[in-house]
């Protein structure tokens, strides 16, 4: 009898493992929600969308995106820690996921141990853009009226802690300047200020602000890359521009729950880096001034908990503290 309950025992294993492997295999065999933790219209919603699209075409199953925005995406990155880890739900998440840990104490999840790596597969630099009413139409005659009335010059960020906070108050360290931190709540708002001149200045992806650079109600003066852009716009380098040493990005990329099968992660994940080379993803990347990249699960682990350790001191520096 002892020997048929064992064997028993062993074949229910044996028959569960094979189950779930046949589970895996299917997936996915329903929809899939990704979650965004910034609002719509931005640039994080922009490529999620397009993600959406390009896998449900591959995978054979929707992608759904639900915005989550609010709390510099800790809202967002909470209901995806505590969701099942079936692949069935993932997260959209930027830069500000590596700076939530330095900028809120008490956060309600684990940064690195409650989420897997899925895929980081873009990034984006800053561009320093001003109102043609500030009378700077060169970044360095911004930094030199900066240099002239220290203190006057508002700048409009995502909010406190934000990816495009700590972009401004780094070019501020870097060029020997003092201006003042504005945060916005929303893009609406902070872009109706900066067009009416209630703020002067921003430092966010080109594609926040690309119909109205174009328009001309604004103007890029230059850009965080090392050289300068030529697509969508024509903007000199920071460094070309004002011989400031000045590179920062935006990284954007997906988590999943941690526990979520390996076999999910993986599929995600190449199914993913087939979308980054599909050559239509790649023409609409750089219509935003969004540059492909390509960090895959444990490594994606991995760069997040670096720029953890990287953009700490920056967030401490600036003073940010988290609502």
């Amino acid at each position: 009898m002892k020997a048929r309950s064992v064997l028993l025992a062993l074949f229910a294993v044996l028959a569960g493992g094979a189950a779930n492997a046949q589970a895996q295999d299917k997936y996915p065999a329903r929809p899939v929600q990704i979650v965004v933790a910034l609002a719509a219209a931005t640039t994080a919603d922009i490529l999620t969308r397009m993600f959406a699209e390009k896998l449900g075409e591959r995978l054979g199953q929707p992608f759904v995106v639900q915005n989550r925005p609010g709390a510099g995406g800790t809202i967002a990155a909470q209901s995806v820690a505590t969701a099942a880890p079936d692949g069935y739900t993932i997260l959209m998440i930027n830069s500000a996921h590596s700076i939530n840990p330095a900028l809120y104490s008490n956060l309600p999840y684990d940064t690195l141990r409650d989420f897997a790596g899925i895929a980081l597969v873009a990034e984006s630099p800053a561009l320093v853009v001003v109102n043609p009413a500030l009378g700077a139409h060169s970044l360095k005659e911004f930094i030199a009226l900066a240099r002239q009335k220290p203190g006057t010059i508002n700048y409009g960020s995502a909010g406190v802690g934000t990816a495009t906070h700590l972009a401004g108050a780094y070019f501020a360290t870097r060029a020997g300047i003092e201006i003042v931190h504005v945060p916005y709540k929303t893009s609406p708002d902070l872009i109706a200020d900066l067009i009416s001149n209630r703020i002067q200045a921003t430092f966010v992806p080109p594609a926040f602000l690309l119909s109205q650079i174009r328009d001309g109600k604004l103007l890029a003066l230059g850009v965080s890359t090392p050289e300068a852009m030529r697509a969508p716009l024509q903007v000199p380098s920071v460094r070309e521009a004002a011989g400031v040493d000045y590179e920062y990005a935006t990284w954007y990329g997906f988590l999943a729950p941690a526990k979520t099968p390996p076999a999910v992660l993986e599929l995600l994940s190449r199914a993913m880096l087939r979308v980054t080379e599909d050559k239509d993803v790649r023409e609409k990347y750089l219509s935003q001034g969004v540059v492909p990249r390509n960090v895959a699960l444990r490594d994606f682990d991995a760069y997040i908990k670096a720029d953890m350790e990287k953009l700490g001191p920056l967030v401490k520096a600036s003073g940010a503290r988290g609502n």
